[in-house]
């Protein structure tokens, strides 16, 4: 071969090397985001402009709003090899983690279509089982150290991605009780919170809100740092990581939070689970906005599951006569099949069953019609 030749080759490859590492670096950074959420007082903002701007519902202004619902099991997976076939699908006889990211990622323009504007997902989940006095299932997006595992993070960057293109609102949990005694310590813990608002600032989302901890009061968290005694230690170690976060915690259904954790949070999560009239919907919402630390946020339940959506009053409704935002929770109940609910696993993510249908009509009704 002649020296030429050899020159040509070598610059053909050195060429081709070139072009595959900027359509690699490319291919890396190709997501930019285009849905950003603020707060201004009481309202929710997406680029600059009120939720639903400028509708009102029988009299009732819903601008600002952020309707929403529990879809904790976007990114589900069970690495307990004795649990893992409770979750499999009725038309396969297994189970496939990445078959249930893909599922939830076709269903959410339905969901958007009639006025779903957020959903909550969890780094740990839910009970797979809708209530669940013990957890012998690993869903848990975190080694013991707090590190972030990279399969649970890449299903859930597929689902942000997808929001940000909807113009939805991810309300992401980072810790879920009867998980988090996954983590071996608290410096586990405080890693997996770092390590969490590290991976959002890094992909540079800006579509995500953040609830630290679901239901922080619940007595079954075993590191004291999550409960809701110390939980305002990560909230602030998240606003001082990266103040344009919008950070909250949960706490228990009919239950108000703490005042020194409203002191230190962006916006109120409520839970209307227990709450068996919506009065106390109503009351709940009064006695937030009552706590000597409120200052003007949005109010938001982002959990109930109370339905009767074809009442002229339902938890809902009240919600939203009280300006605070409501989120659905459905469970699969007791002889329900497949179609039933969006906590139990595995989860068909349609609009499935009547009870579905029925919340999302009314949310229709509420938002878009």
């Amino acid at each position: 071969m002649e020296f030429l030749d050899i020159q040509k080759m070598k610059f053909s490859l050195v060429y081709i090397l070139i072009l595959f590492l900027l359509f690699s670096c490319k291919t890396e950074k190709e997501f930019q985001p285009t849905t950003k959420v603020s707060i201004l007082g009481e309202k929710f903002f997406i680029n600059g402009n009120p939720t639903f701007e400028g509708r009102s519902w029988n009299g009732v202004s819903v601008e600002g709003l952020l309707p929403n619902s529990r879809m904790v099991q976007g990114v589900f997976d069970d690495l307990n090899a004795e649990t893992v076939s409770r979750w499999k699908y009725p038309d396969t006889g297994e189970w496939d983690a990445n078959r249930n990211t893909n599922e939830f990622i076709a269903a959410m323009g339905e969901w958007r279509m009639h006025g779903l504007f957020a959903f909550t997902i969890n780094f740990q989940g839910g009970s797979p089982e809708g209530y669940s006095k013990n957890q012998a299932w690993e869903n848990n997006a975190f080694e013991p150290d707090g590190t972030l595992r990279p399969d649970f993070s890449h299903r859930m960057s597929r689902i942000i991605e997808r929001a940000d293109e909807l113009g939805m609102v991810v309300i992401l949990g980072l810790f879920y009780f009867g998980q988090d005694e996954r983590l071996q310590d608290e410096n586990a813990v405080i890693a997996a919170v770092d390590n969490s608002i590290d991976w959002i600032l890094d992909k540079e989302y800006t579509n995500v809100i953040i609830e630290v901890a679901n239901e922080c009061n619940n007595r079954a968290y075993q590191h004291e740092i999550i409960k809701q005694d110390r939980i305002h230690e990560l909230i602030e170690r998240i606003k001082g990581k990266a103040p344009e976060l919008l950070v909250a915690t949960s706490f228990n259904g009919n239950t108000i939070p703490l005042d020194k954790i409203v002191s230190v949070s962006d916006y109120v999560l409520i839970h209307g689970n227990g709450v068996k009239v919506p009065f106390r919907i109503t009351e709940m919402v009064a006695q937030v906005r009552a706590l000597p630390s409120y200052k003007p946020m949005p109010v938001v339940f982002n959990e109930d599951d109370h339905f009767d959506f074809d009442q002229p009053e339902n938890n809902f409704i009240a919600a939203t006569k009280a300006y605070a935002s409501w989120g659905y929770f459905d469970f699969r109940m007791n002889d329900e099949g497949f179609d039933e609910g969006y906590q139990s696993v595995p989860v068909n993510w349609g609009i499935s069953s009547e009870r579905k249908k029925a919340f999302f009509a009314k949310l229709k009704e509420i938002f878009i019609d």
